[in-house]
């Protein structure tokens, strides 16, 4: 970064890059696993007039505590949870934050299982908690075993189990997460980020059982709304009310907690698309398999194959052609999310084409 020379910054600060991913105006956009379908004219008419009734009071704060929408998030989820049992973020990057600010810190540990989700390092890196890792199995999987073997030998506070996972899509079964939670102390952060496109069953029954056990989620992905900002958790109300000290306030706006409810009141309509992305991620996982890649089966919204040679060759030939994937994860592998039949379609022509070339896997 340009113009820091000089200033005070942080040491472990000092060098490091913005996070993001390449945002590339292209045809086809397939790199950071949004939803494709934009929400419907019924549902944009819905949004509107939300907006417009709630514009009347845009001169004042909105409710700091949110707890129509934690309302609503408890009724989708069910299991018995009410709103005591949600809290409500700027999308699971902000619930991580608060969390990780409330239970990391200075001399505390954050344990995770690579290859995962790149940002919790800098969860991590901002709340200046500790970030050890271990790798998963050889199959991306990760079990009881391993992970208590890396919590007897790491000691940290914080165990974060992504399911499914990502970039991988593979997930954990919700008795090892019971296992896990059964034997330690340390807060059990089960990222679902993805388990609304998921043939398995989630943690939500575990919470019941597990006072440390947090489940956290976004309406990024199975509701459309990566550009509304919203993610959620939910955990026991202590849990619910260490996030509440520490987050800041009103740090929900109006808007973000309006169209949210209006999306959740349309949940039908748009899980609807959820299920035809799964379908379309289960397909491309088959072509790909059928012209000799790599897969790594997924349970998400997006898959990882390969194996490549030179994998930026092969994403820049797909650029070049208009389809932007992701460069993530284990070397030799891509990243593509599910798109639209269209979109998947011209995936699959700018593969041939760079096949063709003999950049093949």
């Amino acid at each position: 970064m340009s113009g820091l020379s000089g200033l005070p910054l942080r040491d472990d600060l000092v060098g490091e890059e913005p996070y993001g991913a390449p945002q590339i105006d292209v045809p086809v956009v397939l790199n950071v696993n949004e939803n494709p379908y934009p929400p419907s004219g019924e549902l944009r008419r819905a949004m509107g007039e939300a907006i417009q009734e709630a514009a009347a009071t845009m001169n004042r704060y909105p409710d700091r505590e949110a707890v129509a929408l934690r309302e609503d998030l408890a009724s989708y989820l069910g299991n018995g949870l009410t709103a005591r049992n949600i809290w409500v973020g700027n999308g699971s990057n902000e619930i991580m934050g608060q969390l990780l600010t409330a239970f990391g810190g200075p001399g505390r540990r954050m344990l995770t299982f690579t290859p995962t989700y790149s940002m919790y390092p800098e969860y991590a890196r901002n709340t200046c908690t500790a970030y050890v890792t271990e790798p998963r199995n050889p199959d991306f999987t990760v079990d009881a075993g391993l992970v208590l073997s890396a919590v007897e030998h790491h000691t940290p506070t914080v165990v974060v189990i992504t399911t499914p996972n990502n970039p991988t899509g593979t997930c954990t079964a919700p008795e090892v997460i019971d296992e896990i939670c059964s034997a330690t102390d340390a807060i059990v952060v089960v990222d679902e980020a993805y388990q609304e496109f998921s043939r398995h069953p989630g943690a939500l029954p575990l919470l019941a059982r597990h006072p440390r056990l947090v489940i956290t989620r976004t309406m990024s992905k199975a509701f459309a709304m990566a550009g509304g900002r919203v993610g959620y958790l939910a955990a026991a109300p202590e849990i619910v009310d260490a996030c509440r000290i520490v987050r800041l306030p009103y740090h929900m706006s109006l808007q973000t907690q309006v169209l949210a409810r209006v999306a959740l009141a349309h949940r039908d309509e748009l899980l609807a698309r959820v299920e035809e992305l799964a379908e379309e991620c289960r397909a491309f996982q088959g072509w790909l398999q059928g012209h000799g890649y790599e897969v790594v089966p997924s349970e998400a919204n997006f898959v990882l194959f390969g194996r490549f040679k030179d994998r930026h060759s092969v994403w820049q030939g797909l650029l070049d052609r208009g389809v932007l994937i992701r460069e993530t994860g284990p070397e030799g592998f891509l990243r593509a999310s599910a798109g639209t039949p269209r979109e998947m379609a011209a995936l699959k022509r700018a593969l041939a084409e760079i096949n063709s070339e003999g950049r093949h896997p």
